[in-house]
């Protein structure tokens, strides 16, 4: 097992509806065909998606992880060589607010397993449950997609501020997705940077953003990732280039990534 090399990421969002499930797997898909191994791990753990994108139905799920004698390899579907997943299951309430207890066990279990990918990736529900807080705190860095509506930027401003209030956590990259320019990208990222400034003390970093873009909603109807539907699309370009940046920041951050463990202990609130 080669911890040392391991980036673990959590994607969340303050809000559903913002494209973070279709920015998760298309970003490892991204990070996949440019040499780095990547596994996704559904962490909507009450309304699965990854599986439903990919056109796909498990035979085991996360809920199967939890019972004696699962291992996280018999859980593990492979999307391609070196890009794999841990689907989640839709419908089960006990699954939204794990208890502690059962975060242990799968934690344990999985810890072992994702020590042997370049990114490990959790595409985290949307807003301020105790699972979603305390996986996105349990990660060594988190990713926050936001759009450009009003909405999106309140709601990701109570996660960010919950995050930092209960869990101390001070580090955020931002991501704006469905953005229709350069400029409204850039204003939409400042006004919650500003935000979080002045009533928080923290400094917030872009990760950059992510193009409107209609082949998405079609890629999505054939339940087809956009970069292996349509590589060539405005949004697929922007996704080439945040697997660019987050592989940069990889190296750039290599010794700090070895001291921190993949997946901190829980702290529950």
């Amino acid at each position: 097992m080669n911890t040392n090399k391991t980036l673990s990421l959590s994607i969340m969002s303050g809000k559903g509806g913002v494209g973070k499930t279709n920015i998760v797997l298309n970003l490892g898909y991204a990070l996949h065909n440019a040499g780095m191994t990547a596994m996704l791990m559904d962490c909507d753990l009450g309304l699965a998606n990854l599986d439903v994108l990919l056109g796909i139905s498990p035979e085991r799920n996360l809920q199967d992880l939890l019972r004696q004698g699962v291992d996280a390899e018999d859980v593990l579907v492979s999307i391609e060589d070196g890009f794999d997943m841990l689907p989640a299951t839709s419908g089960v309430p006990e699954l939204v607010e794990m208890d502690e207890d059962m975060q242990d066990i799968l934690f344990k279990k999985l810890v072992n397993l994702a020590g042997e990918y370049d990114y490990l990736m959790l595409d985290l529900g949307a807003g301020i449950s105790s699972t979603v807080l305390s996986f996105a705190a349990m990660t060594q860095l988190r990713i926050v997609v936001v759009t450009p509506e009003p909405t999106s930027l309140t709601d990701s401003y109570a996660m960010i501020k919950v995050l930092v209030t209960q869990h101390r956590i001070r580090d955020f990259l931002i991501l704006v997705n469905q953005a229709t320019s350069a400029a409204e990208a850039k204003q939409t990222f400042e006004r919650l940077a500003m935000t979080c400034k002045n009533f928080l003390n923290i400094t917030l970093s872009s990760l950059g953003y992510i193009h409107q873009d209609r082949t998405l909603v079609e890629s999505v109807r054939r339940q087809t990732p956009l970069l292996k539907f349509a590589p060539e699309a405005r949004a697929s370009k922007d996704i080439n280039s945040l697997a660019r940046r987050l592989m940069r920041y990889r190296e750039d951050n290599r010794e700090r990534i070895v001291e921190r463990p993949i997946l901190r202990d829980f702290v529950l609130m």
